[in-house]
Order: C-alpha cells, then structure tokens, then sequence
C-alpha cells in the first residue's frame, strides 16, 4: 500500500467486525463501548478516511465537537475525491457547533456549496439562500416538526412556536444534522426536508405563552396573527397547526396540513374536533369553524397583553381572550 498515494484497499475483517459492533452499540446508546471499538478500528487500518469518518460521527452524535473536528479533519485528508463526500459534511457541523468559520466555510465549499464571500474567510457564512425546511426538536424524546429557515447546511432559525414540551422557543437557532428524515408537502405543491436537531445553538428571549381565544371567524385568528408578526413577534393558532403523529409517519414524506380548509388524513393520531395541541380539523369534525381556540404567543412579558387586548379592542364583538399563562 502506498501511504502517500493513498491506495484505496479493503479493510480487514477484523476492522468491519469491530466496527459493525460499534454501530449496533451506538443504536443502543452505549457510546463509550462503541468508542473504544471505532479507536481500535482506528488503529487497524489508520489510512482509511472511513475509520476517521465513523469516529467523528460518534463524536457528533456524543456533542464532542472539538474531538468531531478532529476526527473529521483525519477522514477529509484521505480522501479519494475532490467533492461532495459527507465527511466534509460532518467537519462543516462540527465547525459550526464550534463557531470556527473559517473551516466551516471551508467545508461547505468542498463538499460542493456556493458560499458567499460577506465578510471575508474568517466571517460566519450567511447569504447562502437555503430557503425553508423543517426541523424535528427533540428526535429522541417527544419529537416536534416545526418550520423554519436555514442560515446555512447546519443551522435553523425556528419560525413556529414551539409547544412548550420541546423546551424550545420560536426565534432561537438550533444545530441539525445534514440527512433528511422525512418531507413536509404543502398544499401548493413544493416539498421540504425534516432535519433532526442535534442540539440548541443560540437561545432566544423572546417567551411563549399559551392563551385561550373567543375569536368569532378565521379571519379573527388572522388578525392576531398579522398583529404580532407586525410588531415583530409572533402568534399561532394551535387549534389548527398543531397535529399528531406516530414516528413511521413523522419520518416519511407527509402533507403539511397549513390550518387551511377540511383535510382528511388517515396519519393524523389526534383526537377531531378538539381545540388545543390534540386538536386537529378532519373530515368527521366537519368544516365548521371553532369560536374557541389554543394559541402560542411569543412576545416579552411587557407586550404580550397589550398585542391581545389591541386585538380584541378593534373587535370587541368577535373576539375575546383569557387564561394567559407563560409555559416556555
């Protein structure tokens, strides 16, 4: 084998047995017994990028950037092609968890992505233009799909709110990973990839509040909603938005149901015609409209009531609210 030349050859059964049972031990949780078995793997066939690449995944899914970085830095220099390997991909999370833009700016443009030069090579990479996609929090626990937009190939702004049993909030930034699982189609035709979050990169100030509305029509509901986004914030009819699903179905390509018109969904596991987070409009609710309704509000304490009575004050007829109560 030529060291330099960096000869590809198949590695030994020894090295596939070790790291075989190191995967099956990292689906179990047991990262500590599958990191001694990738480092022996290591130390089996050191010139191969895939003995460096599967530990700096073990690194990633441990939150162990500085070793991630490392890792995949050893896997990106025994490469055996100029573009678009995932190895790069994970250098490019682990840079990013790290704020190491320079590498991650790096990364991007060798896996292949066009990054925009704002700001120099030491500059945090924006103006990347990701568009929209998705982002399930809390993958292992009790998972949450909720929409947001991409800053660049590992970072999201989330634009829903939350329910409060993710512990997040709308506005922060969380890290995710590069391979899709599952597609959000929406009524107007486009698709859009569920990434998982791997973990919360930049917090957010902004509190969430739950609070239960008397809003006479939709375009009631509709006018909160373009009351907060227009002080800067947000509201979100919960009622509506918010439906369950199993895992199998959460990670497959599913219609996103966008509160709008009857929908029918053989998916869908929450309780029809219920308001509040298992509330979901189906067929058998029929498509009559709802007064009462659960609504997430993120605004500062010192706005949320004055953007709720505004609301109510230019319809006082129609609409009416209670039992605000901060819950993120």
């Amino acid at each position: 084998m030529r060291i330099f030349g960096k000869v590809r050859h198949r590695p030994s059964a020894s090295w596939r047995q070790a790291t075989d049972r190191a995967f099956t031990l990292i689906g179990d949780g047991r990262y500590e017994d599958a990191g001694a078995l990738l480092t022996r793997a290591a130390d089996m066939e050191p010139w191969l990028s895939e003995s460096w690449f599967n530990l700096a995944l073990l690194h990633k899914f441990r939150h162990d950037w500085e070793q991630a970085r490392a890792a995949g830095l050893r896997a990106v220099a025994l490469l055996d092609r100029e573009a678009g390997a995932p190895d790069w991909w994970n250098v490019g999370i682990a840079a990013t968890a790290l704020q190491d833009w320079p590498l991650a700016r790096r990364a991007w443009q060798a896996y292949g992505l066009r990054v925009p030069g704002e700001g120099g090579p030491a500059a945090e990479p924006v103006g990347m233009e990701l568009g929209s996609a998705a982002v399930r929090l809390s993958p292992e626990g009790e998972a949450e799909v909720v929409w947001g937009r991409r800053l660049d190939p590992a970072r999201m702004e989330v634009l829903s709110i939350p329910l409060p049993s993710s512990g997040r909030r709308w506005g922060e930034v969380v890290l995710h990973d590069g391979v899709p699982h599952g597609e959000r189609v929406t009524a107007a035709g486009p698709s859009f990839p569920v990434f998982d979050e791997i973990e919360l990169w930049a917090p957010s100030p902004v509190p969430t509040w739950v609070v239960l509305l008397e809003a006479a029509t939709e375009a009631d509901r509709d006018a909160l909603e373009r009351l907060a986004a227009d002080a800067g914030f947000a509201a979100e009819d919960w009622s509506s938005s918010v439906r369950l699903l199993c895992r199998t179905c959460s990670e497959s390509r599913m219609p996103s149901d966008e509160g709008d018109g009857e929908h029918l969904d053989p998916h869908d596991h929450s309780e029809p015609g219920h308001p509040g987070p298992l509330g979901h409009r189906t067929a058998g609710s029929g498509s009559l409209w709802v007064p009462e309704r659960e609504c997430g509000i993120a605004a500062p304490a010192g706005l949320v009531r004055g953007l709720l009575d505004g609301w109510v004050a230019d319809s006082p007829d129609t609409r009416e609210w209670r039992d605000l109560e901060e819950v993120c």
